[in-house]
C-alpha cells in the first residue's frame, strides 16, 4: 500500500518520517497529474501547494482547527490528506469528488468558496466565534497573492488586525499568479521581493533562524525573529505593508521546503494572535510541462496527455473565441472602445484585444466591483468600455452596475461568459443568476445570442449604446450552428412558423436548439408551432404580446432562472395587457446544483426538446 493510501486523516501525517513525507509528496503529485489528465481540473495550483498543505495539516488539527482555502482551486491536496485520495479517479465526475471544497464530502471542508478574496472574511468570523464561545482553536486562512488584489481581502485584514488576541493564521501563498501573472501595486511589491538579488541570502537567514528555534516559542522568540527581518529591511521591504496594519509577519519562506514551512506555522500558531506566514511557491511544481506553460501554468487544464501536456480532444470553436475575434475587429474600427478584465484576460477572450491594443486594455486584478465603477469612469471620460467577466462573478458587482453605471447613464458593455448552466465546476460557477438579477436594473439592455453570427451582431449593437449599460451573455463550450431567421416580429427573429397558430415558443439564446427540437415533435403531432428568438431579452419587444394573443399556448425556454427571468417577465407583460393565453415557463430552478455535465443538468430540469414538447401537448 502506498504512503498516500495509508492517510485516512490529517493526524496520520504526524507519524511519518521525513523520508516518508518526501515520498508522500511525490505520490500526491503523481495522483494529481493522473486524475487531472483524465478528467481535467485545476492542476497547476495544486502542484504548487503540496508541501504547504502537508505542513498545515501536520501543525494544525483539522477539523477542530478550521482551514479555509481561498477560491478552493488548490484544495485537491487537502482532499487527499483528509481521506479522499482513493476517490480521485472520479474527480469532477457526476457523483464523484467536487473540484472545490464541499461540506457534503467532509467535515474538513469548512466553506464551499469558489469565488476569490473571501477566505479572510470567513476566517475573521470563525475566529470571532471561537472567542465568543471560548474555543481555544485556531483558524487558518490560505490566500494567494492573486486573491489579495480583491478589495474584500483588505477589508478583512483591516478587521483582523483590530484584535490582537484572535487565534488566526493567514498563509499567503505567493506564486506571482492568479490565472496569469498578478497585477497591481501589491504584485509589484511582492515581485520586488522575489527578484531582489538579496532575497536568497535573506531567505537562508530566516530559514536558519527557524531551523535553530525550538518549536515551543513565544513572544521572546518571535521578537528575535522579528529583529532579523528588521535588519534585512531593505531586502524584505514588502512585509512592511502587513506590519503597518498591526499584523505579525513571518517570512518569506520557501513553500516547497516543508520543514521550514512547518517551523514558520508553528511560530505563528504559538504566538497567540493574528499572524501572516508568507510562503513563496511555484505553480505547477514537480511537473515541468506545467511550469513551462507560459499561458497559465496549467491553472485549469482540459483532459491531456501527461507525457506531452497536449489536450486529448480538439476543442470546437467556442463562444469565447467568437467574441475574442469580433472584439478585435471592433477595436480596429473604433478607437474609443477599451477592454477591462478582472484577472481573467485569456479565459474571457480579451487576450487578443490586449495583444493588439495593450494601451486600451486594463487588468484590474480580482476586483469586479472596481472593474465596473472604473468602467463607469471610462465611459464618463468619453470611451466605451467592454467589461468581460464570467456571469457568476458579475453577481459580486451588482450595486456598481445599478448605481454607478445605470444611474449615471454610462455606456458600458458587459460580456458575460459562462452564462447559464456550466456544470462541471459546481454550484458556485453556474451563471444562472444574471438574467434575474439584472432584470431590475432600469435602462439596462440584455442580449442573448443564439449562435455565433448573432453574437457578432448583438455585440456590435451593444457597443453603439452610449446612454445605458448593455449586456451580452453566452454559455460555456462550443458555439452552436447558425440558425437564420425566416422573418421578423418587431425586433424579434422568427425561426419557424408552420401550420395553425397553436403554440408560440419564445426561446432565449442557445436554448433555441431545444425549442426547435420541441417544435419538430409538436409538428409531428399535427400541432402548429411558431418559434421566436427575441435577441434582446431585456427589454422584451411588446410585439411578443400581440403574437402570444393569437396563439393557444405560449411556451418560454431559457437557461436562466425561472424567477425573474425572461418567462417571468413575459408572463407579467401578458397579464398587464390582459392577454389570457396560458404560459408555460421552462427555465432553471433557483437552487444549488451538484457538479455534472451541462446536458445532464438540463435534462434533469426538463430543458430538452422532448420534455418541452410533452409539457405543451399536456396543456393543449
Amino acid at each position: 500500500m502506498s504512503t498516500l493510501d495509508r492517510i485516512s486523516q490529517p493526524s496520520d501525517l504526524r507519524d511519518l518520517s521525513d523520508a516518508e513525507l518526501d515520498e508522500l509528496a511525490e505520490e500526491i503529485r503523481e495522483r494529481l497529474i493522473v486524475a487531472v489528465a483524465a478528467h481535467g481540473g485545476h492542476l497547476g495550483p495544486n502542484l504548487g501547494v503540496v508541501e504547504l498543505t502537508m505542513a498545515i495539516h501536520r501543525v494544525f488539527d483539522s477539523p477542530r482547527d478550521r482551514v479555509v482555502f481561498d477560491t478552493g482551486h488548490q484544495a485537491y491536496v487537502h482532499k487527499m490528506l483528509t481521506g479522499r485520495a482513493s476517490a480521485f479517479d472520479q474527480l469532477r465526475m457526476e457523483g464523484g469528488l467536487s473540484g472545490y471544497p464541499s461540506q457534503a464530502e467532509s467535515d474538513h471542508d469548512v466553506v464551499e468558496n469558489s469565488h476569490a478574496s473571501t477566505s479572510l472574511s470567513y476566517a475573521d468570523g470563525l475566529a470571532k466565534a471561537n472567542m465568543v464561545t471560548g474555543r481555544p482553536d485556531h483558524v487558518v486562512a490560505v490566500i494567494g497573492d492573486g486573491a489579495l488584489t480583491g478589495g474584500m481581502a483588505w477589508e478583512a485584514l483591516n478587521n483582523i488586525a483590530a484584535d490582537a488576541d484572535r487565534r488566526l493564521v493567514i498563509v499567503v501563498n505567493d506564486n506571482g499568479r492568479s490565472y496569469r501573472p498578478t497585477v497591481g501595486g501589491l504584485a509589484n511589491h511582492l515581485a520586488r521581493l522575489r527578484t531582489n538579488p538579496r532575497y536568497e541570502p535573506a531567505l537562508r537567514a530566516v530559514r536558519e533562524r527557524l531551523t535553530n528555534t525550538n518549536n515551543a516559542v513565544g513572544q521572546a522568540t518571535y521578537e528575535a525573529l522579528h529583529a532579523i527581518k528588521k535588519g534585512l529591511k531593505d531586502a524584505l521591504y514588502p512585509q512592511g505593508m502587513f506590519e503597518d496594519l498591526g499584523l505579525k509577519y513571518i517570512g518569506p519562506i520557501d513553500g516547497h521546503d516543508r520543514p521550514a514551512v512547518e517551523k514558520a506555522l508553528t511560530q505563528a500558531r504559538t504566538f497567540g494572535g493574528p499572524a501572516i506566514v508568507h510562503v513563496i511557491t511555484t505553480k505547477g511544481q514537480g511537473y515541468d510541462i506545467a511550469v513551462a506553460n507560459e499561458e497559465d501554468q496549467m491553472h485549469q487544464a482540459k483532459a491531456f496527455d501527461r507525457l506531452t501536456g497536449e489536450a486529448l480532444a480538439v476543442e470546437p470553436t467556442s463562444w469565447t473565441s467568437v467574441f475574442r475575434d469580433e472584439l478585435v475587429r471592433i477595436g480596429d474600427e473604433r478607437h474609443d472602445v477599451v477592454a477591462i478584465t478582472a484577472a481573467m484576460l485569456s479565459p474571457t477572450g480579451l487576450d487578443a484585444f490586449a495583444d493588439k491594443f495593450p494601451e486600451r486594455t486594463y487588468d484590474v486584478g480580482i476586483a469586479e466591483q472596481h472593474a465596473v465603477t472604473s468602467a463607469a469612469g471610462l465611459a464618463l471620460g468619453g470611451l466605451h468600455p467592454v467589461v468581460a467577466v464570467y456571469s457568476t462573478f458579475l453577481n459580486r458587482a451588482f450595486d456598481q452596475v445599478l448605481l454607478d453605471v445605470a444611474l449615471h447613464k454610462c455606456g458600458v458593455t458587459f460580456v458575460l461568459d459562462r452564462a447559464g448552466v456550466t456544470g462541471d465546476d459546481g454550484p458556485s460557477h453556474n451563471g444562472m443568476w444574471d438574467m434575474s438579477i439584472l432584470q431590475v436594473v432600469p435602462t439596462l439592455r440584455l442580449a442573448a445570442p443564439r449562435d455565433g453570427s448573432r453574437l457578432r451582431e448583438l455585440l456590435r449593437e451593444a457597443v453603439t449604446v452610449e446612454d445605458a449599460p448593455t449586456v451580452v451573455r453566452f454559455p460555456k463550450g462550443g458555439v452552436t450552428a447558425d440558425v437564420d431567421a425566416i422573418g421578423q416580429v418587431g425586433r424579434c427573429d422568427v425561426l419557424l412558423r408552420d401550420g395553425a397558430e397553436d403554440v408560440l415558443v419564445v426561446a432565449a439564446g442557445p436554448m433555441v436548439r431545444q425549442a426547435l427540437d420541441a417544435a419538430a415533435l409538436l409538428r409531428a403531432q399535427g400541432i402548429g408551432v411558431t418559434v421566436v428568438d427575441p435577441r434582446w431579452v431585456k427589454p422584451l419587444d411588446p410585439a411578443l404580446v400581440d403574437l402570444a394573443a393569437r396563439h393557444r399556448l405560449l411556451v418560454t425556454v431559457e437557461d436562466s432562472g425561472r424567477v425573474g427571468g425572461m418567462g417571468s417577465v413575459l408572463t407579467q407583460m401578458l397579464a398587464d395587457a390582459d392577454v389570457r393565453t396560458p404560459v408555460r415557463v421552462h427555465g432553471v430552478t433557483q437552487e444549488f446544483f451538484d457538479h455534472a455535465k451541462r446536458d445532464v443538468l438540463l435534462e434533469r430540469m426538463g430543458l430538452t426538446g422532448e420534455a418541452i414538447a410533452a409539457d405543451a401537448l399536456a396543456r393543449l
